[in-house]
This record gives C-alpha cells, sequence and structure tokens, in this order.
C-alpha cells in the first residue's frame, strides 16, 4: 500500500471518528448554548404552530363539496338520459 493511500484512509476513516470519547458540539449548538445561558427562551410545546388560524365558514367548504356532489349527479343523470333517448 502506498503513503497515498495510507493517508487517505487514515483521513476519512469515520469508525475512528465515530469512536470518540468527547465529540464537540457544532457551532450552532454552542451559538444557542451561549445564548440560552443569558436568556433562557420561553418554554413552548413540541411543534406549537406559532399562529393558530381561527376555524371559520366551515359551511362555506362543506356547501361547496355538496354542490359538487349534486352537479357530477345532475351531469351523469343528464348524460343517461340523453343517451337512453
Amino acid at each position: 500500500m502506498s503513503q497515498q493511500d495510507d493517508d487517505w484512509e487514515r483521513e476519512f476513516d469515520h469508525r475512528w471518528a465515530e469512536s470518540a470519547e468527547h465529540k464537540e458540539p457544532s457551532a450552532r449548538a454552542r451559538m444557542l448554548a451561549a445564548r440560552w445561558k443569558e436568556n433562557p427562551p420561553d418554554p413552548a410545546p413540541f411543534r406549537a404552530d406559532p399562529d393558530p388560524v381561527p376555524r371559520r365558514a366551515s359551511w362555506a367548504s362543506t356547501a361547496v363539496v355538496v354542490g359538487c356532489v349534486v352537479a357530477v349527479m345532475a351531469l351523469i343523470a343528464l348524460v343517461q338520459f340523453s343517451s337512453s333517448s
């Protein structure tokens, strides 16, 4: 094995890197830890909606669906009536 192959293998030895006893946190983790030490974040539920949308006009969507179903049924009846004549 040549010196270049040995360096390449050593440089990308993931098993050796994963077996390290101490892993340094990422830059973002260090930044957030420093920021939260001085000003901790407010508690929030897991994946909370930022601004819950008020429920309104649910009858409108129901009316649209029912109207589409009635229109399709009328179209089918019209096609069957015109083909039976």
